[in-house]
């Protein structure tokens, strides 16, 4: 019998190791459309206190600045009956939507399940004595979608230790309970609330895709590290996004941004108004069309759309939202071969980089902002992106309005067709080729194809 050296051994062990790692990053990236959940005490305000409309959106109590325990009085009448997991996550199965990222703890420090280890949670503190969570676990495991969690690592509202420095000292602290921003101690926060709260969440739940943190603020690279440790100790397959802070993180956030983060893997999390939170105020929402243009973007520069809807006091989606979501659903069923588990293509569009310019101007411009701002474009022009699959390339043609298609792009890279078909029509595409481009009318109905403005062509190459 041939011994085996420890050397070998090591490297088998760190392959096993990345192995264990990359699958679930590949399948989250295959994923690409996800549903982002923020709930919390702010819905029952709805975005008013004391009769008049609150700045910040579902930051009011930093912006009211509001006492903790004159915060924690919203529980007593939240009672949301109305909440019914299963309608929640079959609308984001109905949507296309491959997982589901729900607010585990915002800012205010309020936990929206049922913690063992800070009785400020809607079990405890509010009449509705139900855990959203464990809900929403068994409707995730019933569509099978994957269940993720958010949590505001950096700011918690609640706590007397939680220091801040954005965008200067104390900028996003409770300092008008706890006014000595010296005397706080981000550990003891880290020690008595994060860590036991992170363990209730990935040992009572069952599988969760991604801890997605929020504002990593003052945590030291130390305790980013252990953070980490605790989340692969406790589940190995779960994955954690940048803002665990310090450079740790799996995957990285575009917030309200079609801008990739990062060459590798990346997210952007958009709202469909003004707020993620509800908000009655809110009147301005991006059409079908808008957002359906936002996720080809997204997904043609290689990242994930992670879309926000923000459920009323009483349960239920808003009327708006759940619109929005039935007509993405409806594009989705015709599309999705294009969208899920699609990789950039050579290039990422056609040579017009309007759209691609203001959508970086509009992200510089927000880089500095906080709660509520949009760094996307809503410009509805007809422009052209790629994705990739296996020998196929999938055109989108979005906000389309004539039957004729010129693609320089695609002789550009010397690729050899074999088929062209659009997605949705059983009508045979007649194209024509040369060194320069190549040229297709598509069928006179093309537009009765989908319900948004957005067409994709589906070519085989050889």
């Amino acid at each position: 019998m041939k011994k085996i050296s420890l050397f070998t051994l090591l490297i088998a062990g760190l392959a096993t190791k990345l192995f264990a790692q990359s699958a679930p990053l590949d399948q989250f990236k295959a994923d690409k459309f996800g549903m982002f959940l923020h709930w919390g005490l702010y819905a029952q305000t709805a975005g008013d206190w004391k009769n008049h409309a609150v700045k910040g959106g579902e930051h009011f109590m930093l912006y009211e600045r509001i006492p903790v325990n004159e915060y924690a009085t919203i529980a007593n009448q939240f009672n949301p009956v109305k909440f019914d997991a299963d309608a929640w996550v079959k609308q984001a199965k109905d949507a296309g939507m491959k997982y589901v990222v729900f607010t585990a703890k915002h800012h205010d420090g309020f936990a929206m399940y049922n913690s063992a280890s800070s009785d400020y949670n809607i079990v405890k503190r509010s009449p509705f004595k139900r855990d959203p969570i464990a809900e929403l676990a068994k409707a995730c495991k019933k569509y099978q979608l994957m269940l993720c969690l958010y949590y505001s690592l950096g700011r918690d509202w609640q706590d007397p230790d939680v220091p801040t420095n954005w965008p200067v000292k104390a900028g996003r602290s409770n300092t008008w309970d706890y006014p000595n921003e010296d005397a706080k101690v981000f550990n003891r926060y880290f020690e008595r609330k994060v860590k036991p709260q992170i363990t209730e969440l990935l040992s009572n739940y069952g599988p969760i895709g991604v801890l997605w943190f929020d504002t990593p603020e003052l945590i030291s690279k130390t305790e980013s590290a252990e953070l980490k440790a605790l989340v692969h100790q406790l589940q190995p397959n779960c994955l954690v996004n940048n803002r665990i802070g310090n450079g740790l993180g799996d995957f990285s956030i575009s917030e309200q941004s079609l801008t990739p983060s990062s060459k590798k893997a990346w997210e952007s999390c958009l709202t469909i108004g003004k707020n993620w939170g509800y908000n009655r105020h809110d009147s301005t929402w991006k059409s079908p069309e808008v957002l359906v243009r936002h996720l080809v973007e997204v997904v043609a520069n290689g990242g994930n759309l992670l879309l926000n809807i923000g459920p009323k006091g009483d349960g239920t989606f808003p009327d708006w939202a759940t619109a929005r979501l039935k007509a993405i659903g409806s594009w989705m069923k015709i599309n999705q071969e294009a969208i899920y588990g699609t990789q950039p293509w050579l290039v990422v569009k056609e040579s017009n980089t309007t759209s691609e310019e203001n959508t970086s101007i509009e992200a510089s411009k927000s880089a500095t902002k906080d709660a509520v701002f949009d760094g996307t474009p809503q410009s509805v022009a007809p422009d052209v992106y790629y994705t990739a699959k296996d020998k196929l390339i999938y055109v989108f043609l979005r906000s389309w309005q004539t039957p004729q298609v010129v693609l320089k792009q695609i002789n550009n890279q010397n690729t050899a067709i074999k088929d062209i078909n659009l997605l949705g029509s059983k009508k045979k595409i007649k194209w024509s080729s040369s060194k320069q481009e190549l040229k297709l009318d598509l069928p006179a109905d093309f537009k009765a194809t989908t319900n948004v403005p957005v067409y994709v062509l589906k070519i085989t190459t050889n």
